[in-house]
């Protein structure tokens, strides 16, 4: 549920990216943070250990156009993947306003889009936020990779809720604002209704 400010008319959302360890949200966040005017970003956190993971978020307060005359600034975390830090994701998850779900779609790596679908559905439920309500986006990345799975395969076992989704080559920003501009729109729609 987004935080409302009446003093200072200021609504702050918080927008998470989840997926496995290494499938490129870090490399979101980044490539969003570089690619937005100075002016409209704070600045950004990171804790990686030394083979550059994250480990717990990273934090890119993004301001935006106004709604009935409140100014909106999202907030950007990514969860650290690897299974070791499940209680770090769930802390993340807890207030959020929008899911970026970022698979990686090399075929070795679809058990472990899987297992992280399942425990951040686990994660929601335990906070009880339902799925159905909840802005979420799918972002298939690291497709010019060899051995990847089909679109249609990747969407089938993951995105079981027919949301928005889109193919990504985050490391070029091939779908990343396209998959963050999405998942802004279904927040800001939400605030609205």
């Amino acid at each position: 549920m987004p935080f409302i400010n009446f003093a200072t008319k200021e609504i702050d959302c918080k927008i998470v990216y989840y997926g496995p360890g290494l499938s490129g949200k870090t490399t979101n966040i980044k490539w969003i943070y570089d690619h937005i005017k100075p002016e409209n970003k704070g600045e950004m956190i990171t804790l990686a250990t030394e083979t550059e993971r994250t480990l717990f978020f990273d934090f890119v307060p993004i301001e935006v156009s106004n709604v009935r005359g409140f100014k909106v600034r999202f907030h950007l975390y990514t969860t650290p993947g690897q299974i070791i830090y499940q209680a770090s994701r769930k802390l993340i998850l807890k207030g959020v306003d929008g899911i970026v779900f970022v698979a990686d779609s090399q075929e070795e790596r679809h058990d472990a889009n899987l297992d992280t679908l399942d425990d951040m559905l686990e994660n929601l439920k335990d906070y009880e936020i339902n799925i159905e309500e909840l802005p979420l986006v799918f972002q298939y990345n690291k497709r010019d990779l060899p051995n990847i799975l089909p679109v249609e395969k990747l969407r089938a076992d993951l995105n079981r809720w027919g949301r928005p989704d889109f193919e990504a080559i985050a490391t070029k920003g091939v779908g990343v604002l396209e998959t963050f501009k999405e998942i802004t729109r279904q927040v800001l729609k939400k605030i609205k209704s």
